[in-house]
């Protein structure tokens, strides 16, 4: 690795070193230098094998999210990288926006930065104000592994979409492909000589069966409320239909009043009304909600495909875990059981004022090259956005069990974009609203106005950028 002092390493080792004072997200904003017209930044000659002409000698900074994935898988894409070109600075944090928002005001950004976790920047912001760069590029561009296939066509489904916000610009790439859903142990069923509950009906018998043995039904991250929303945004569309989804997307007036909503809000309001809930999940961290799950404490619990991986350490070998997708109502339900969100997940972008975009952009082809795409499946138990990177290899039950889950969805997949679109109104108002009522502070009727009130003064808010399915 490099050893010279440039600005960036000044800008880098000052931030880890807590020296700059971070101002309130709205200043940040305010001030944000909008950019990709650094000077230095220089195309150099392009060809077959460096198709965005990456200078060789030029020095690439990845910054990447230390969450459930690690950070391992990364650092074997650089080694690939630095085959041909030069030199990687890599750092690995769990503070994104803490560490990289002051360098994005000053326009010093990394080059790669993988965007994700709680304190991850909010993406549309950034957007708005110019500091991210057009992907659109690399997805034209040939594939790793098949100069006749682009790299637009080795992606899974949603993952082009999940990088746009309301223009054909494509702003971000989303790496992993999540499966949402609630995940469980057969094991566990297996011991209370129960089936997987595809109604709710058949969920309350479950979780009844469950409480006479003294197991919680449920489980949850309460101090990160939005965790629900992976089954419950799935479950309102399966009950009510896609529309009702995008409606809610969307920001229409009355959308949360559904009765789609209304039905999924009261079956979830039930779980914990009966007693079903763990008691202290609405003040555990996701990893202590995973822990009492590993724990044989509660059978359910709603995540996302990166859990195994997460809660690896304390999971039981017996405990064979799997995911399925939202529990549905009844027979009366507008989608298939089968009904599930499945998308891309764990954002990476470039700024606009990196100083090696197009390192940056030849750093990201790597990754979707199936060597490292595989990798990552093998590494950190998680599907890629890379079509056919899972295939021959030896997955582990939880992985296996999510693949499955997604192809027996075939088009039957929900993906919402109010948690990217509107990150506040998702995570704090909405996921406020649902933490509240499964706490049984509130009946599922002031949740849902909470949740409309805030939707409609986001609505309302001229100084939030708005989006729209297309």
């Amino acid at each position: 690795m490099r050893s010279n002092l440039n600005r960036r390493s000044l800008l880098t080792r000052s931030a880890a070193a807590g020296l700059f004072t971070v101002p309130a997200m709205g200043a940040l904003a305010g001030c944000a230098s909008g950019g990709g017209d650094d000077d230095s930044a220089e195309r150099g000659e392009v060809s077959d094998d460096n198709p965005f002409g990456a200078d060789p000698d030029g020095e690439l900074e990845v910054v990447i999210f230390d969450g459930g994935f690690g950070d391992q898988y990364a650092l074997d894409a650089e080694a690939i990288y630095q085959e041909d070109f030069g030199s990687v600075q890599h750092d690995k944090t769990t503070e994104i926006s803490r560490r990289l928002q002051p360098r994005m005001v000053q326009g010093e950004p990394p080059d790669v930065i993988n965007n994700g976790g709680a304190d991850a920047m909010d993406i549309a912001a950034l957007i708005r104000n110019d500091q991210v760069y057009d992907l659109t590029e690399l997805l034209d561009a040939p594939s790793l592994d098949d100069p006749n296939v682009t790299v637009r066509d080795t992606l899974m489904p949603s993952t082009v979409e999940m990088g746009q916000f309301g223009t054909e610009e494509v702003w971000r790439l989303n790496y992993a492909f999540t499966v949402y859903g609630q995940w469980y142990s057969r094991t566990a069923l297996d011991r209370l000589g129960v089936e997987y509950p595809r109604t709710w009906d058949e969920m309350i018998a479950v979780c009844e069966a469950a409480k006479r043995e003294g197991i919680a039904g449920w489980t949850y991250a309460g101090q990160y409320p939005y965790y629900f929303n992976f089954t419950l945004y799935p479950f309102i569309a399966k009950i009510g239909g896609a529309d009702v989804m995008r409606a809610i997307d969307n920001l229409e007036p009355n959308a949360w009043r559904h009765d789609a909503v209304k039905a999924a809000f009261e079956a979830y309001h039930e779980l914990a009304a009966r007693g079903y809930v763990l008691r202290g999940s609405p003040g555990m961290t996701h990893e202590e909600s995973q822990d009492e799950w590993n724990g044989y404490r509660a059978l359910f619990i709603p995540n996302g495909s990166w859990v195994e991986n997460e809660s690896r350490r304390n999971t039981p070998e017996d405990f064979d875990m799997a995911v399925g997708p939202p529990t549905g109502l009844d027979s009366s339900d507008a989608m298939p059981f089968e009904t599930l969100w499945a998308s891309a997940g764990e954002p990476f972008f470039i700024p606009a004022d990196a100083a090696n975009p197009y390192g940056a952009l030849e750093f990201l082809r790597i990754m979707l090259g199936q060597e490292s795409a595989k990798n990552f499946t093998g590494l950190v138990s998680s599907l890629t956005c890379v079509r056919g990177a899972a295939d021959g290899l030896d997955l582990p039950p939880g992985l296996a069990s999510a693949k499955e889950s997604f192809e027996a969805a075939g088009d039957n997949l929900i993906v919402p974009r109010l948690p990217d679109w509107y990150k506040q109104l998702n995570n704090e108002e909405v996921g406020g609203a649902i933490a509240t009522m499964m706490a049984g502070d509130i009946d599922p009727e002031e949740a849902i106005n909470r949740c409309q009130r805030a939707a409609d003064a986001t609505a309302q808010d001229d100084s939030i950028q708005k989006f729209q399915h297309v």
